[in-house]
């Protein structure tokens, strides 16, 4: 008797194990759910039109409400201090994270510019938004995102792309400089991470 209940235990556990290993990162995304597009240059969409950011691609894919708060040229110092004020100003229930590119152009210590994204991942969580985190590339060619990038995602279980965007950036027909991307390389990055929400969970 105990070792069939040792047995049915265990099996128990395993399938809530795997249950939980399979499960969704993102909760589902309702109509008059807000999205928060944070970052720098690559956010604010640098390199095309004004209506041609990754946000506004992303708001029409999406029929969602995308907010554009990037800011070019910002480091992730800089934005840490005013991420808290961009929760608080539109509510967001999903935060899409894409910076740290300045930080990799600028040899800024990667120990800091991890803590600086931690601390936002972590500001939104006790907020109450799940966060998108976009892996940017290393100054190295044929390089993916850095690998502290990674680390966040496992660390904070996140949904997370490692490789679009450097692989939008080893293309020239995306690009409208070597940093920045043009009018097509942001709709391909808005079609990235609609996918990516789709495939956790936050869109049907």
């Amino acid at each position: 008797m105990k070792i069939r209940r040792l047995k049915a235990c265990t099996i128990y556990l395993l399938v809530i194990f795997l249950a939980s290993c399979g499960s969704d990162k993102l909760e589902p995304l309702n109509s008059n759910d807000t999205i928060l597009a944070f970052g720098d240059s690559l956010t604010f969409g640098v390199g095309a039109e004004k209506n041609q950011s990754y946000p506004n691609a992303l708001e029409l894919l999406t029929g969602l409400s995308v907010i554009n708060a990037g800011i070019s040229g910002e480091t992730t110092s800089e934005g840490v201090k005013r991420f808290q004020a961009e929760l608080n100003k539109h509510s967001p229930k999903l935060v899409v994270l894409l910076e740290g590119g300045n930080d990799i152009l600028r040899n800024h210590n990667k120990t800091i510019t991890k803590k600086n994204l931690a601390s936002m991942i972590e500001m939104a969580s006790v907020y109450g938004a799940k966060v998108v985190l976009i892996g940017v590339p290393e100054k190295k060619l044929f390089s993916n995102s850095a690998p502290f990038y990674a680390e966040l995602a496992d660390q904070y279980n996140l949904a997370f792309d490692d490789d679009i965007l450097a692989d939008l950036l080893r293309s020239s027909e995306y690009k409208s400089d070597p940093i920045h991307l043009n009018s097509a390389g942001y709709q391909k990055l808005a079609e990235g991470i609609y996918q990516l929400l789709r495939d956790n969970g936050a869109l049907q």
